[in-house]
C-alpha cells in the first residue's frame, strides 16, 4: 500500500512539475521503479521532486478512494486514465489525492499521504527508448533500504579499512591495484608456461606424455605450452583449477587421439568440451579425478606403442 501510494503521488507531481507522464511501473520486492517519458532527468530535478513529494506527505493530505456506478458520468473525464475497455461494465474505481490528483485504480492504498511516512528516490536507470526509470522506495522500506546500506557501509570500513567518506577512492584503488596484480599474474602464467614447455622439450628423458595440472593457470596458460611443444607426436593432458574442484582441461596429440580420448576424458572429469581444428578442451566439475583420466590417457598411448 505505501509504495502503491507512493507511485501514484510520484507519478503526479513528476508530471504537474516537469511535464514528465508515466508510462509503467513495478513495485519490486525491495525497491520500485517509475517508467517516465523522457530520455533523461538531471540530478537537480531528482532531488527537486524528492523534497516536493516529501513536503506534500508532511502536508498530511488525504487519499480517498471514489466509485463512480456509471462509467459515462462526465466526472470521470476529470481522473487521469489511458481509456477504459469498449466492453466494460460496471461501476469505475477513481482514487483522490486530495487537491493533487485522480486517476482510475484498482488497488490498495493509505488512507493518507502520512502514512507514507518517508520517499527515497533512489536515482535511474536506463529506460526503453527516450524513457527513464526512476527508482524509489517509500515508507517502512526506507528504514530497512537504510537498514541494509549501514550493514554494507560496516562491511565496506573493514574491508576497505577506512571511513565511508573515503570508502570510494579507497575502492577505486583497491580495483586499480587488483588489476595491476592480475596483469601480473598473467605475465608470470606466460613465462611459467613457456619454462614448462622448455622443461620438457629438453629433458633427455622426456616422454611421448605430457600430464601437468596448475591451480592458478587459464586457457591459455594451458594453449601456450602446447603450441610451444609444437608437436602432435607428444599427447598433453594439461588441467588447471582447485583440484578439489571445478576447473578446465586441455587434451592435445593426435587426431585420432584426441577425438578417441576427448570425450572419454569430460566425461571422467565431469565435464564438457569440444574441439575445432585443434586441442579438445573445456570446463570440468571433478579435478580431483584428474589421477583417473591421466591413467586412461597413458594406457591407451602404451596400448598404440604396443601395436607398432
Amino acid at each position: 500500500m505505501q509504495q502503491h501510494t507512493g507511485q501514484h503521488l510520484i507519478t503526479t507531481v513528476a508530471e504537474s512539475m516537469f511535464g514528465f507522464p508515466t508510462t509503467s511501473w513495478n513495485l519490486g520486492e525491495k525497491v520500485s521503479s517509475i517508467e517516465l517519458d523522457t530520455p533523461k532527468i538531471t540530478e537537480e530535478q531528482i532531488t527537486v521532486l524528492e523534497d516536493a513529494v516529501n513536503e506534500r506527505i508532511r502536508e498530511r493530505i488525504p487519499v480517498t478512494p471514489v466509485l463512480y456506478h456509471d462509467k459515462d458520468d462526465p466526472k470521470l473525464a476529470e481522473a487521469r486514465c489511458r481509456g477504459l475497455p469498449d466492453d466494460h461494465e460496471g461501476p469505475v474505481r477513481v482514487l483522490s489525492i486530495e487537491g493533487l490528483d485522480n486517476t482510475l485504480c484498482c488497488g490498495t492504498h493509505v488512507s493518507n499521504l502520512a502514512h507514507l511516512q518517508l520517499i527515497k528516490l533512489l536515482g535511474l536507470e536506463k529506460g526503453k527508448k527516450n524513457k527513464s526509470n526512476l527508482l524509489f522506495v517509500a515508507g517502512e522500506r526506507v528504514r530497512q533500504y537504510l537498514g541494509r546500506s549501514y550493514q554494507v557501509e560496516k562491511s565496506l570500513m573493514t574491508i576497505l579499512k577506512g571511513p565511508l567518506e573515503e570508502q570510494e577512492d579507497l575502492a577505486d584503488k583497491a580495483v586499480k591495484a587488483s588489476k595491476s596484480a592480475q596483469k601480473a599474474v598473467v605475465s608470470l602464467l606466460r613465462d611459467l608456461a613457456l619454462l614448462e614447455a622448455y622443461k620438457f622439450k629438453t629433458n633427455p628423458d622426456k616422454e611421448t606424455v605430457l600430464v601437468l595440472h596448475r591451480k592458478e593457470g587459464d586457457n591459455e596458460f594451458m594453449n601456450k605450452i602446447v603450441n610451444e611443444i609444437n608437436d602432435k607426436s607428444v599427447t598433453c593432458l594439461l588441467t588447471v583449477g582447485d583440484e578439489k574442484g571445478a576447473g578446465l582441461f586441455l587434451l592435445s596429440g593426435e587426431d585420432s587421439v584426441i577425438q578417441e580420448l576427448g570425450p572419454k576424458v569430460a566425461e571422467l572429469l565431469e565435464g564438457k568440451g569440444s574441439c575445432s581444428r585443434g586441442p579438445y578442451q573445456g570446463k570440468c566439475n571433478k579435478l580431483s579425478h584428474k589421477t583417473k583420466a591421466e591413467k586412461l590417457v597413458r594406457e591407451y598411448i602404451a596400448g598404440i606403442k604396443s601395436e607398432l
